[in-house]
């Protein structure tokens, strides 16, 4: 059973939160004003966001074999993760012996209204994915829920022949939805929660919170749309 304290360590799901993990107290934290009262708790705080952020990029770059990537961010939840894994993937190109070429290109796949996916992908906006043909592409997301999303957007991908694809997601959920799909670098597996935090959003809100925190019933009413 997944999070289930008896299963050996498994490195590929990243940092595993179990379903009994309480949070942190909100009052622990420093958050927006306006967002008080439509909160649960801190699911996983900013600081160490960042740290296990600094050491997936060093699990890419040594995986990857420092070679020139092509880093397709998915839009919007996932530009605040991307943007601090390419800074630390700069940092370890520029402390290496190889320059590791890297540009970045955006793609937004929209798929849930309120906290409910709808059940189809719409992918919005982006440059023509034929300029990934040959390229290494590393696909930056910011949740994996029932992986459909992200198989979609790889069949879109791979129609045009990439030389390599991977997948880094910030987040896993733990769904009983799930079809199986693994991305290949994961910051933290987590419970069936819906976060917001960290660019993660509820109908646009939340995107200024640092901290990956559990949204209330309040706060889904107050921006239901």
């Amino acid at each position: 059973m997944a999070g289930s304290s008896e299963e050996a360590p498994d490195y590929g799901r990243g940092v595993v939160i179990m379903d009994d993990w309480p949070g942190y107290d909100l009052d622990l934290f420093t958050y927006p004003q306006h967002y008080y009262g439509d909160l649960e708790y801190v699911l996983i705080p900013h600081g160490i966001i960042v740290d296990r952020t600094e050491r997936l990029a060093k699990d890419i770059m040594k995986d990857i074999g420092y070679c020139d990537i092509m880093i397709l961010c998915v839009l919007k939840g996932g530009y605040k993760f991307c943007a601090d894994l390419v800074e630390h993937l700069k940092n370890i190109s520029r402390n290496s012996d190889r320059f590791v070429s890297m540009k970045v290109d955006f793609i937004r796949l929209k798929s849930y209204r309120n906290d409910q996916s709808m059940g189809e992908m719409q992918i919005i906006g982006g440059e023509d994915l034929s300029t990934l043909a040959g390229k290494n592409v590393l696909i930056v997301e910011d949740v994996v829920g029932t992986g459909k999303t992200m198989r979609a957007l790889l069949s879109s991908i791979e129609k045009y022949k990439p030389n390599m694809v991977k997948v880094a997601s910030l987040l896993v959920k733990r769904t009983p939805r799930s079809d199986g799909f693994r991305p290949d670098y994961v910051g933290f597996e987590i419970p069936n929660l819906f976060v917001v935090g960290y660019a993660l959003d509820y109908n646009e809100y939340f995107r200024d919170l640092n901290h990956i925190c559990v949204i209330n019933e309040h706060g889904k009413e107050k921006y239901r749309v």
